[in-house]
């Protein structure tokens, strides 16, 4: 991993399909996510309850032990009803087609995307990954909780 400014960060390559995309960036200093924007040739109109695939345009490589998680803009979930659908989307680091988000618009209203609107944002996280041993049933640890599920432990 490589260290920029001082800091312990991994260094995401990107490749833009086309030179006047945008990179992702950074809103503000304490954001956790950068902006990615639409690649459209011509707007998108997004009736609701209709799910699009948008392209970015871009091409990541994020080092291994990393992954890119695709989340929703708040702004455009609460104002237009706009959200990624499989929230988080995750960017795995051996992928190196491009960044295409799933919006859905779970608004009353249809929207419009154009080319360069912000859409989603990605968090880059690191990944952990799990040893899976089978067991029988009755090697399971016991607990209070126990088998309660959806909504057993209240609202």
């Amino acid at each position: 991993m490589e260290v920029i400014q001082g800091m312990n960060a991994p260094v995401i390559k990107v490749y833009k399909k086309e030179s006047q995309i945008p990179l992702p960036q950074y809103e503000t200093s304490g954001a956790a996510g950068m902006d990615l924007r639409a690649f459209l040739g011509e707007a998108l109109y997004i009736a609701p309850l209709q799910r699009v695939r948008i392209p970015t345009g871009l091409i990541f490589e994020i080092p291994g032990g990393y992954e890119a998680q695709i989340r929703p803009r708040s702004g455009l979930a609460f104002r237009q009803g706009l959200t990624v659908l499989n929230a988080p989307g995750t960017i795995d680091s051996d992928y190196r087609g491009e960044i295409e988000v799933i919006l859905i618009n779970l608004g009353t209203e249809s929207v419009t995307v154009k080319n360069g609107d912000r859409i989603a944002q990605a968090v880059i996280a690191p990944v952990s990954r799990a040893v899976i041993v089978e067991t029988a049933s009755d090697a399971l640890s016991s607990t209070i909780r126990g088998t309660g599920g959806f909504g057993s432990t209240g609202v």
